[in-house]
C-alpha cells in the first residue's frame, strides 16, 4: 500500500480508542439545546456532528485538523488531502508518492464520455460533472467488497480506494467536461510528471505561459477543500455515506447540494455585481462610487453578494489569500482592482446600514476574479472548480467516518403540533 494508506493503518487504532474513551466516560454530557427557531431555521448552530477534518471558529475562519487555511496557501492539494486523512502534512516523499497514486488513476472509463457526449448540449456543468461520477458508480472498489463480505473494522480501506480513484479521476473528467460544453475543441490527455493541480490546469487548454494559471488553480483547490461537515455539501455526502453508500453514491448526493444558488453559486454572484459595477461607472468606479452603488443595493432589498456569513466574524482569511495573490500578479486588473477596493468601502457601509452581524467578505468576494482575470468567464463552470476541491473534504470524512464506525444518521423529527404543546 502506499504511504497515505500506511499511516492511516497507524493512526486509526489510536483514534478508535480515544473516541471509545471519550464517549464511555463522558457519553452522557450534553453539548447543545435546540430552539423551537433552529428547528424551524435550517439546525442553524445546532452541536449535533462531528467533523474532525476542519472547523470554522468564528474569529478565525477555516481550520484544517487544527491549521489555520491561511497558513496553508503555500501547500498543494496533494499535502491537504494527506493532511484532511491524517491531522499530518506529509514529507516530500509522502507527497511524491500521493502524486504519482493519483495520476496514476486519472484515467476516466471511455463509457462515461459517451454518456457525458449523450447528453444535451446545453446541460449545465454541474449536471455533467454529477452524471458523470454516478454513472461510474459501477467502478466502486467499496461496494463490491461490501457485496462480497467483509469486517466492520475494514470498511475505510475500500473506501479509501474509492476516494483515491475518484480523486484521481476528478480533474480529467472536469477539464474534459470544460472543454466539451464550451467547445474548446478535443479534451487534452493528463501530462507525465505534472501535480495534481497542474494537470487540471494543463487539461484545461488555458494558454499560461509563466505558470501563473496553474499556480492560481492550486491555490484554488487548496482553500475550497473543506469547511465542517454541517455545510450543505459535506452533510448531504455525510447522511448518504451513514448508510454505507459507495464514495460515488455519496460524493454525487454532496455535489448536488453544492450545486444550488445558496450553496456553490455564490462566487458567480459576486463576480456579477463587480462586474455591473465596473460597468455602471465605466470600468472606473471611485470609492465615492462604491459607496453610492453598495447604498443603491441594500436600498433596493438586495444583499451585497460576497459580504456575510453564517458562521464567521471576521474576515474570511480565503478571501485574504485570494486577493493577495491578485494584488500580487495583477494589481491593475480592473475587475481585480474593484474587489480591492470594495473590500475598503462595503463593509463600512454594511457597519453603517447596522443590520449585518458580519460585514466581512467571504471566500466568495474574490476568487470569481481571478478565474475572470485568466480568461475563464464561463460562469456556469464555477462551481465545477469548487466541487473538485470540495471532493476532498467530503472524501476524506468518508473514510474518516468508515474508519471510526460511524452509524446511519437519524435525528428525530418532531411535528408543529407537538412543538405548540411543547410551548403550553
Amino acid at each position: 500500500m502506499a504511504k497515505l494508506q500506511n499511516r492511516m493503518e497507524e493512526l486509526i487504532p489510536r483514534w478508535r480508542k480515544d473516541i471509545g474513551k471519550l464517549v464511555k466516560t463522558h457519553g452522557a454530557k450534553k453539548i447543545s439545546d435546540v430552539s423551537i427557531l433552529q428547528a424551524y431555521g435550517g439546525m442553524r448552530g445546532v452541536k449535533s456532528m462531528v467533523c474532525d477534518t476542519s472547523e470554522v471558529p468564528p474569529d478565525k475562519g477555516l481550520m484544517i485538523r487544527g491549521t489555520p487555511i491561511g497558513k496553508l496557501a503555500d501547500k498543494t492539494p496533494e499535502d491537504i488531502f494527506y493532511l484532511l486523512c491524517t491531522g499530518e502534512l506529509p514529507n516530500s516523499r509522502d507527497r511524491l508518492t500521493l502524486r504519482k497514486e493519483l495520476a496514476s488513476r486519472a484515467k476516466v472509463p471511455s463509457y462515461v464520455w459517451k454518456v457525458l457526449e449523450a447528453m444535451p448540449k446545453n446541460s449545465h456543468p454541474m449536471c455533467m460533472l454529477n452524471t458523470a461520477i454516478l454513472c461510474m458508480e459501477r467502478e466502486s472498489k467499496y461496494r463490491k467488497a461490501y457485496d462480497k463480505g467483509m469486517q466492520k473494522t475494514d470498511y475505510w480501506r475500500p473506501m479509501m480506494e474509492d476516494s483515491l480513484d475518484l480523486l484521481g479521476m476528478l480533474p480529467t473528467l472536469a477539464a474534459g467536461i470544460y472543454r466539451m460544453r464550451f467547445n474548446k475543441g478535443r479534451r487534452i490527455a493528463p501530462k507525465k510528471g505534472l501535480s495534481w493541480a497542474g494537470n487540471f490546469s494543463h487539461m484545461l487548454g488555458i494558454k499560461d505561459p509563466t505558470g501563473e494559471f496553474a499556480d492560481c488553480m492550486r491555490l484554488y483547490l487548496v482553500l475550497h477543500c473543506d469547511h465542517e461537515g454541517g455545510n450543505v455539501s459535506a452533510h448531504a455526502c455525510h447522511l448518504v455515506g451513514s448508510a454505507l453508500s459507495d464514495a460515488y453514491y455519496s460524493v454525487s448526493a454532496g455535489l448536488n447540494g453544492l450545486a444550488g444558488p445558496l450553496h456553490g453559486l455564490a462566487n458567480q454572484e459576486c463576480l456579477n455585481w463587480i462586474i455591473q459595477l465596473n460597468k455602471k461607472f465605466r470600468g472606473r468606479p471611485t470609492k465615492d462610487d462604491i459607496r453610492q452603488y453598495t447604498w443603491d443595493t441594500l436600498n433596493s432589498g438586495k444583499v451585497i453578494p460576497g459580504y456575510g456569513h453564517a458562521v464567521l466574524r471576521v474576515s474570511d482569511p480565503r478571501f485574504v489569500e485570494f486577493r493577495a495573490f491578485g494584488m500580487k500578479h495583477f494589481p491593475d486588473d480592473p475587475i481585480m482592482k474593484t474587489v480591492s477596493n470594495v473590500f475598503e468601502i462595503v463593509p463600512q457601509v454594511l457597519k453603517e446600514h447596522g443590520r449585518a452581524k458580519n460585514p466581512w467578505p467571504n471566500v466568495d468576494a474574490g476568487s470569481g476574479a481571478l478565474l475572470y482575470h485568466y480568461g475563464m468567464k464561463e460562469f456556469s463552470y464555477y462551481t465545477v472548480l469548487f466541487s473538485i476541491s470540495r471532493a476532498m473534504g467530503m472524501l476524506s470524512q468518508l473514510v474518516v467516518n468508515r474508519a471510526l464506525g460511524a452509524p446511519i444518521e437519524r435525528p428525530k423529527s418532531v411535528t408543529t403540533k407537538w412543538l405548540k404543546k411543547q410551548v403550553k
